[in-house]
């Protein structure tokens, strides 16, 4: 493959604590030196005004296959990956059938390698069939592969069972990714409950559902010393109990959606259902606590909860379209422009959220051994073991995917009726 430059960017990765403007050699597919390389090279790429990190890991992405291939596949999913700037993404076990056998596992890797794009890593579900009652086979597996364990999509609702699949993880080291919802207080929940619900009419998803199980599977993580990773937190309430967890010493990480640190419920005013999330967007003095938490560390990561659907879907009426926005695409633009272009989190802290702190909260095991690829010559270099992007210091905003990488449209983001 020969040798590579990468000239004048600047390098920041938080692992090293390096922050610099400098070169980057790659040599054969593989990052071998940070600073002025001596000798020619096969070729050499201006990244002056220009960030070169890390690649990105999104450790909660939902890539649809097998099951739900209208809405998604691992070769689409992955390719819009590589254009959001991600190098890694974790895909959750709600497909159909759910991944909970080892020939479930085999078979997204099987189609992560055909496809030849970003790396795929499974994370298993936590119970049987993601029905609730029975654990799932987790040791064979972690042995099949799987980094992480969860029933997203739908909380492990049964405390005797999160503890035990808290217990099981804790011998592998492996977290349980938790979607924290009391089912009971959301039912026919549409939005966030407040002044906005009850001005619209809509059913309403009150802060207490998300921050009651939190506090149920923080106390089981105290209780059994496993590892217990909080999803998509959206309420100032849950920031609050994720940042006194870790003053505790408990096992515990979080992560934060962009569409959760962008959009409040004030959105849902335009009854456009590409706003109605699971769980909902909150209201701005949510958001102001979730990039609190981002900025003060206690939430780790950002994820973007990537949950495409086909567009028919999203054109029903607010109450029966499903859930879920793409993310994948725009998540990078979104976090310059609310976190870095408004002071609220630095260069290096957003590259830690999007890069190193994900791959802290899933763990490094069963690291494979990542494929070798170029995804546009501004944007991926092609390296192995240590893979970094190039991205512009002006990364663009939401704009329309290019058709060649998937088929369906990405819903411009806006705040309130006719902002666009």
């Amino acid at each position: 493959m020969g040798t590579l430059l990468v000239r004048g960017g600047r390098v920041i990765d938080p692992a090293q604590g390096i922050d610099r403007v400098d070169d980057v050699l790659v040599r054969d597919g593989v990052v071998a030196a940070i600073g002025r390389a001596a000798g020619p090279t096969d070729e050499s790429l201006d990244a002056a005004g220009m960030i070169v990190a890390p690649g990105l890991v999104d450790m909660h992405v939902h890539l649809r296959e097998p099951g739900r291939e209208e809405d998604e596949t691992i070769e689409t999913g992955t390719r819009a990956a590589l254009a959001g700037g991600f190098t890694s993404v974790a895909c959750i076990p709600n497909t159909e059938p759910p991944i909970d056998t080892q020939a479930a596992v085999g078979f997204i890797h099987q189609k992560a390698a055909r496809a030849d794009a970003c790396n795929v890593f499974v994370v298993g579900c936590v119970s049987r069939d993601r029905a609730g009652k029975e654990l799932a086979d987790i040791g064979a597996l972690f042995e099949a592969g799987a980094v992480a364990f969860s029933d997203d999509g739908a909380p492990v609702y049964d405390a005797e069972l999160m503890r035990r699949a808290l217990e099981y993880c804790r011998m592998f080291d492996v977290p349980i990714l938790a979607h924290e919802e009391v089912l009971e207080l959301t039912r026919g929940g549409v939005m966030h409950e407040g002044a906005v619900s009850l001005a619209l009419g809509l059913g309403g998803w009150p802060a207490a559902a998300e921050e009651i199980m939190i506090g149920r599977d923080i106390a089981l993580a105290a209780f059994t010393g496993g590892r217990l990773h909080v999803m998509h937190v959206t309420t100032a309430g849950g920031v609050a109990q994720v940042r006194e967890a870790k003053a505790r010493g408990i096992r515990v990480t979080a992560e934060a959606c962009p569409h959760h640190f962008t959009l409040t419920d004030e959105a849902l005013r335009s009854f456009d259902a590409n706003c109605k999330m699971s769980p909902p967007l909150r209201t701005a003095a949510d958001v102001e606590a979730i990039i609190a938490g981002l900025a003060d560390g206690t939430i780790d990561c950002i994820a973007t909860d990537h949950a495409p659907h086909a567009r028919e879907k999203k054109m029903l009426e607010l109450d029966r379209a499903p859930f879920g926005i793409l993310g994948l695409e725009t998540a990078v633009g979104l976090a310059v422009t609310r976190l870095v272009a408004t002071g609220r989190l630095d260069w290096p802290r957003l590259v830690d959220a999007l890069s190193t702190a994900p791959a802290r909260c899933r763990g490094r095991h069963h690291r494979h051994r990542s494929r070798r690829h170029l995804a546009g010559r501004r944007r991926l270099l092609p390296v192995e073991e240590r893979q970094f992007a190039v991205s512009r210091l002006d990364a663009p905003g939401p704009g329309r995917r290019d058709d060649r990488r998937r088929a369906r449209e990405v819903p411009p983001l806006k705040q309130g009726p006719g902002r666009r």
